[in-house]
Parts: structure tokens; sequence; C-alpha cells
């Protein structure tokens, strides 16, 4: 059990790996301190949070990459209105690929649950954002959440109202989650994807993305080369 901040810090300290901290560090762009701690063992530390003190431990502004993730961990076993509470805060920390995404996996259990509630709360919010990481985390929520035959044409209209934006990973959060819409409606995601107007780098990157993927068989793949710009 940890009950306070420190001892957290003390724990993450603990299990700090120089080498896989030379490799994260290569991977992930943030300007944050790392330790070199794996996601597993930094989901296992908070869960050793006692439930009633996770909101004592979310009003710590953390400082470290890992911290980030640790505090994306703790948000996630919050209830979906205690969540909200604290969400815009976690948006504030995020800084790389890596916290975003795994904050997103991890809370998307209770976005799942709450779709239609969090979608009229936050999404357009997020996807109107003039900040990179905020906006890849509204892209990775519809992916992670949204992709339905309720949602799928309201993920094409916010893609395409992102198609101006011009940061990395934006773009790479759009290529990845029309990837895995191909996936489940690989019609309707075509059509979208001919009769889109994404930047030339994001169509093909696409394109790429669905091709990577083991679920798509040979033959879809070559007819996919060919619709390349």
């Amino acid at each position: 059990m940890i009950l306070d901040y420190e001892e957290l810090k003390t724990e993450l300290s603990k299990l700090a790996d120089d080498e896989y901290r030379e490799f994260v560090m290569k991977i992930c762009p943030s300007e944050r301190p790392f330790l070199g701690v794996r996601v597993p063992q930094i989901r296992e530390i908070a869960r050793q949070v006692p439930s009633l003190e996770i909101s004592e431990f979310l009003k710590v502004q953390p400082v470290g990459y890992e911290e980030v993730l640790a505090r994306g961990f703790l948000i996630s076993r919050l209830s979906f209105d205690e969540m909200m509470q604290w969400f815009g805060s976690q948006i504030d920390c995020i800084d790389d690929w890596s916290t975003c995404d795994t904050f997103c996996s991890a809370v998307g259990k209770v976005v799942k649950k709450n779709k239609t509630k969090f979608f009229d709360a936050k999404m357009d919010e997020l996807l109107n954002d003039s900040r990179e990481f905020a906006v890849r985390v509204g892209l990775v929520l519809l992916k992670v959440a949204y992709i339905n035959e309720e949602y799928l044409q309201v993920i094409f209209d916010r893609v395409s109202g992102l198609a101006s934006r011009e940061e990395y990973y934006i773009r790479m959060g759009i290529a990845w989650l029309l990837c895995d819409c191909f996936i489940k409606y690989p019609t309707a995601t075509t059509s979208f994807i001919l009769s889109s107007k994404l930047p030339k780098w994001t169509y093909n990157k696409t394109i790429s993305k669905i091709c990577d993927s083991y679920r798509v068989d040979a033959e879809t793949k070559d007819l996919l080369r060919k619709m390349r710009k």
C-alpha cells in the first residue's frame, strides 16, 4: 500500500533501469526527466494507492515521465464523474505520444461505458484544441471507444475537420484511427479516404498503416497500394 506521493516516487525510483531509460528517451520526445520504469510496473505501483487517497495524489503536479503515466493510471480507477473532474488536468500534463496513448488506453473502459456523455462533454473540445497532444487524445479515444456504426460517420466528419492540422502526432493519430475504421468497415472507410481532403502525407500514411495490418489480406493490400498519391 502506498499512502503518500513521496512514497510513490520512491517506489518508482527503486525500479529505475538506465538501459531501458535510454531506450525510452530515444523513442519518446518528452521534455520530462525519465527513470526508465516499464509501464506494467508503473501500473502496478498505481494499483497500490488506496481508492480513497487517489484525489490527494492527483493534487500533486507530476514532474517525471513515469509520474505522468502513474497519474493517468490513478485517474482510470475513478468513476466516470470523478474521472471527468481530473481529465483536463491530465491533458495539461501530456507532452508526448506515450503518455497520451497509455492514458487513453487506461481510461478507455470508462469512456466506452459512457460514450454519449463523454463525447458530448469532451470530444469536440479536445479535437478543437490548439495543443497537438490534446487533439491526439481525442483521436486515440475515438479509436479506443467509438468505432461502431453509430459513430463511424461522426469520426469521418471530425477527421475532415482536422485536415488542415499539420502536427506530426495529429496526422499519425488520424492514420491510425482510419486504419482501425478500415479493419471494421472497409467499404465505408475506403469511400471516405478516396473522397477526403486529407493532406497527401496523411492520406498515404493511412494506406501504409492499413497495409501494415495483419488483419488485411494480401489482395486488399495490393489494391490499396494502387490508391497512393
